[in-house]
């Protein structure tokens, strides 16, 4: 149960949210026409007859769309309606050329199903269980722009009729953490399964974020629903202005009115856009034009054997191999990471030894770049050479962050760059031994204080020696050694 309260002057307020997730649907073409989908492309270049409405033009559902829907359904433990129905969803708008929107409101495709979310980086066997109510899948309309002519606006159809699964939560939420918990889960699983890219900055994910307050114990109160917010860290926003905002107006004797909202991401702040309809004002009714939907137990069967491991399964897979809790989920949360991971695991590396370098060097190195792991310069296979040769003692620590750095800048394997450029630890202690005795007889105050019981300065020793040897010398052979002869 969530913690987290609205302080309020006549005391604390619980915030309840639900979530409705638009995401756009991995395809290369519509829901109802073979008009192309490409994000980017010039204004009303990728609209069919049947996206522009034009008289006797009828949809034709693409199988691509209801396929990926079902794998979507599936990766969150939903129950799948072997018989669907679409719906016509009736309302005027200037960027909806039919004058209604095919959906799925009274038999969606995707019934209940459940989401396993941890707000709590730090925290993440910590665990809450989000409900979903369904998974609808619909067109979406197309956009309309105000910003290409003082006194007109214009509209583009490319989006018109493009898939979107509405995947609706509960409101089992009860925080922006857990609201942001869920998004970013649910968005990491469409990227698994390839249903959505998950590009929120472009629109093909965007979230409509239901809130409302209440004393805690009390009835659910009347809601608001901000539309169109698109990041997770909005949504969070969102949630904590909207909430603030309502407990304020009932503590000075308001009401809150059921409507729908926008968020503004400059200020941070919703404001209000219009009176919220109820579902009747849209006149459902089923599309005449299309069948319903009967999924066959051949087509079922082939969607559940295509669907990838997934990031629990995964993450527990990572944590058998000695991976911790936390890194786990780091590597985990994209699936691009995740796949790289794979890859470094298949090649040989030891999981916590692997991990704790793909967490630290590789991330590290990658955000100085400005690069994602899928652009890494350094490829799997020669990564867990790289960490053999640590493992073996053929390069120490430091020597092997050398080693990295140059196959960043160079692409060169790490064998070739030791040979190349002598970087191999040395355990040869009769060298170190030579060095060890030049190092003591140039710091006989030091080995003096060291000897009169001062054993910090063993470190300096350590270091001088290190230093001599231009960090070739493997520092547990230093250690030993050291030790012998600063004995005397």
């Amino acid at each position: 149960m969530s913690d987290y309260r609205i302080q309020g002057d006549t005391g604390e307020w619980e915030v309840v949210i639900g979530l409705e997730v638009h995401a756009q649907v991995t395809s290369n073409a519509k829901l109802f026409s073979g008009s192309a989908t490409a994000f980017g492309a010039e204004p009303n270049t990728q609209v069919s007859l049947v996206d522009a409405a034009m008289p006797g033009m009828l949809p034709v559902p693409n199988r691509e769309c209801i396929r990926q829907a079902v794998r979507t359904g599936m990766a969150i433990d939903a129950q799948i309606n072997r018989w669907s129905r679409f719906d016509r969803k009736n309302y005027f708008y200037a960027d909806l050329p039919q004058g209604y929107q095919i959906s799925q409101l009274y038999h969606p495709l995707v019934g209940e199903g459940h989401l396993d979310v941890s707000p709590d980086d730090k925290n993440p066997e910590a665990v809450k269980r989000i409900g979903i109510e369904r998974i609808h899948v619909e067109q979406d309309a197309g956009k309309l722009m105000h910003d290409q002519h003082p006194t007109r606006s214009y509209v583009d159809l490319n989006r018109s009729g493009v898939a979107l699964m509405e995947i609706v939560s509960r409101p089992d939420m009860r925080s922006p953490a857990e609201a942001g918990a869920y998004l970013t889960k649910l968005r990491s699983i469409l990227r698994y399964v390839g249903s959505c890219d998950g590009n929120m900055d472009q629109g093909s994910m965007r979230a409509d974020v239901n809130v409302s307050v209440r004393k805690p114990g009390e009835p659910l109160g009347t809601r608001t629903e901000t539309k169109n917010v698109n990041s997770v860290r909005f949504v969070m926003q969102a949630i904590e202005h909207e909430a603030k905002r309502q407990v304020a107006l009932l503590e000075e004797g308001g009401t809150i009115v059921q409507e729908t909202r926008l968020f503004n991401p400059d200020t941070g702040q919703t404001r209000s856009m219009r009176s919220k309809e109820d579902a009747h004002d849209y006149r459902y009714f089923p599309d005449p034009d299309l069948l319903p939907l009967e999924l066959d137990e051949a087509f079922v069967a082939e969607c559940r054997a295509s669907l990838p491991e997934l990031p629990d399964a995964k993450r527990q897979r990572y944590e058998a191999a000695g991976v911790s809790a936390y890194q786990a989920g780091v590597l985990t949360a994209e699936v691009e990471s995740a796949r790289w991971f794979d890859a470094l695991l298949a090649a040989g590396a030891p999981g916590a030894q692997a991990a704790n370098w793909v967490s630290s060097e590789l991330f590290g190195a990658l955000n100085r770049l400005g690069k994602g792991i899928e652009e890494s310069p350094v490829s799997p296979s020669a990564a867990a050479e790289l960490l053999a040769l640590v493992a073996d003692g053929t390069l120490s620590g430091s020597l092997a962050k050398q080693v990295f750095e140059v196959m960043l800048e160079t692409g060169e394997a790490p064998a070739a760059i030791v040979e190349a450029r002598g970087l191999k630890q040395t355990s040869d202690t009769g060298a170190i031994d030579v060095v060890i005795a030049d190092v003591i007889a140039k710091n006989p105050n030091q080995l003096a204080q060291y000897r009169g019981g001062k054993e910090a300065l063993f470190g300096f020793f350590v270091g001088q020696t290190m230093k001599a040897m231009g960090g070739k010398a493997n520092p547990g052979v230093v250690n030993e050694r050291l030790k012998a002869m600063l004995a005397g």
